[in-house]
């Protein structure tokens, strides 16, 4: 069972993306470890993107994107 979020920091802009990222994930109708999974990442690690306490490579930001069902990586990204 997957462990309870912590709520990320909304002062920063790690927070407010992982605030985001959940957010689509959510809409997704995503687990963490189902996206984790098809990431090719630990749950570990992507919990860690949405709480907040690290960001994920840039490199990975497009695959997130289409993992997300996005039709651009800019979506991924908070507004303010």
């Amino acid at each position: 069972m997957a462990r309870p979020l912590k709520d990320p920091d909304k002062t920063t802009y790690s927070g407010r993306f992982a605030i985001r990222l959940r957010r689509l994930r959510e809409d997704a109708g995503l687990t963490r470890e189902q996206i984790a999974a098809g990431l090719g990442v630990t749950v570990t690690t992507y919990y860690r993107w949405e709480s907040g306490e690290n960001f994920p490579k840039a490199d990975l930001l497009p695959v997130i994107s289409k993992a997300l069902g996005l039709k651009k990586t800019r979506t991924l990204f908070p507004e303010d």
